[in-house]
């Protein structure tokens, strides 16, 4: 894999490079948001590894502006010494794929590398028919009956993870590492909410053939409302 660094520090995107490599994996480092930026007309990536505490241009600029070009096709993992609860809420609702605190530990560094690259290939593996819904990964579209349906980044990772398990018992703790990329320290009443909103949006109340229930003290089950 080609990996991209963006860290300011030359010590830690040295340091990062050296883990990165140890891996197996090829890496290309930035010392600026802009430097970064621009190395994309030139340079594709399979991962970033992005500084949140940025100089001249933030972590959340450099998101922001990865998911304009790209949509979700890029995955990108917060690498940054704030670990408090709130940063990591909010590198996530912004756009970020997973988050790790320095000095990340190698072999976990490179597990959860692995696991986001593996993500984004399977969302792009092919569009998801399940009765009389229609999920495109490539293109990040639902359709109800042949009818769009407007969703939320993180609304739509739910959904496809959803949708490729039906019938299985996914508990909370799953769901925030698979469609958020994190444990247990993110509260579960965030998996909730956005349960609650795809739910809504996408009529998961028995009304078009499938009813997400909530099994009681562990999390969700998307069934077939013939098999209630």
């Amino acid at each position: 894999m080609h990996i991209a660094i963006l860290e300011d520090d030359a010590y830690q995107r040295q340091f990062l490079t050296m883990l990165v490599e140890t891996g197996g994996h090829r890496a290309s480092g930035f010392a600026s948001g802009s430097q970064f930026l621009a190395s994309l007309d030139a340079s594709t990536y399979d991962l970033l590894l992005l500084d949140w505490m940025m100089p001249e241009m933030g972590g959340d600029q450099v998101l922001a502006a990865v998911r304009e070009r790209f949509g979700m096709e890029l995955p990108v993992m917060v690498v940054t010494a704030r670990d408090a609860e709130s940063d990591v809420v909010t590198a996530l609702r912004q756009g970020a794929d997973d988050f790790i605190v320095k000095p990340p530990k190698s072999l976990e560094l490179l597990a959860r590398m692995e696991a986001l690259t593996r993500r984004a290939r399977s969302s792009r593996s092919g569009v998801i028919r399940v009765g009389a819904y229609e999920l495109d990964p490539e293109r990040r579209m639902v359709t109800l009956e042949g009818k769009p349906i407007a969703l939320t980044q993180k609304e739509f990772d739910l959904a496809v993870f959803l949708f490729q398990n039906p019938g299985r018992l996914l508990s909370r703790v799953k769901l925030l590492e698979q469609v958020w990329g994190v444990s247990a320290e993110l509260d579960t009443r965030t998996v909730d909410t956005h349960v609650s909103r795809v739910r809504r949006k996408l009529q998961l109340d028995a009304n078009a053939g499938w009813k997400l229930l909530p099994v009681y003290g562990f999390g969700y089950r998307l069934d077939p409302v013939e098999a209630e």
